[in-house]
């Protein structure tokens, strides 16, 4: 349990800094990222609300940070 938490803090953030170096758009990194976390939901991997929280926390710093990342490069 205490690793799913781990994970679900930093993982989802991860992603979206991922998918939005990829695609060149922050929208798109955090739409990408929520329908992996959507995904994971609906087949279980996530069986508490503590870490459908946790992931929802990480999805919303990764989308602040992606954000300042694109502003910090000049777009």
């Amino acid at each position: 349990m205490l690793l799913k938490l781990l994970l679900a803090l930093i993982l989802p953030g991860v992603l979206v800094v991922f998918f939005t170096r990829v695609t060149y758009n922050h929208y798109v990194g955090f739409l990408l990222a929520v329908a992996l976390i959507v995904a994971s939901i609906y087949k279980g991997y996530a069986d508490s609300a503590i870490i459908i929280a946790a992931d929802i926390l990480s999805l919303g710093a990764g989308f602040m940070y992606a954000r300042n990342m694109g502003k910090r490069a000049g777009k």
